[in-house]
């Protein structure tokens, strides 16, 4: 179980101001995530990097920016950090996975397929389970019992309500068919 990536620690820490009273419902959202698409596609030590900024990243611009709209200034701090890290190579498979990580239906196959994974894990998580790919039963219990949920679920649906009542032609502006 990934239960310690350092890069992901780091970046929330970072943020954790933005974050505020989110910061440990949000972290454990983060490793949900990473847990899940580890388990779904397993890699190297490069590709837990990568997974390490992108689910840091994927939904930090609710706090940073203050809108639900968040996909492009979740993208925009992940590049921004890429940069600072002196690895801009990484900036096109980070960014995809942030963009396409609500995506409905599958990421084309030509991609890389931790874009996929990574969407897949992401699902899995906002449909409390109801949406598994294939994850077994006992990885999601263990995983969620290791990260608990703490009301992140709660406050999802409360950015919600209150940016479809300011927007209600765009309730859910990150969903992609």
């Amino acid at each position: 179980m990934l239960d310690r990536l350092a890069v992901l620690d780091t970046i929330l820490q970072d943020h954790a101001q933005a974050l505020g009273r989110d910061y440990h419902p949000y972290r454990n959202h983060a490793y949900r995530v990473a847990n899940f698409a580890w388990c779904l596609r397993p890699g190297s030590v490069h590709d837990l990097y990568v997974l390490s900024v992108a689910v840091a990243f994927h939904d930090l611009g609710i706090w940073t920016a203050g809108t639900f709209d968040y996909l492009g200034p979740s993208e925009a701090l992940a590049r921004q950090y890429l940069l600072d890290q002196q690895r801009p190579e990484l900036v096109p498979v980070v960014l995809a996975m942030i963009s396409e990580h609500h995506r409905v239906s599958h990421v084309p196959g030509d991609q890389d397929p931790c874009i996929e994974a990574f969407r897949r894990a992401d699902w899995i998580d906002v449909s409390l389970g109801l949406r598994r790919f294939n994850l077994p039963a006992d990885a999601f219990t263990r995983i969620v019992k290791q990260f608990p949920r703490l009301g992140f679920h709660l406050r999802l649906v409360q950015f919600s309500l209150r940016h479809g009542l300011r927007h209600p032609l765009r309730p859910l502006p990150m969903l992609k068919p």
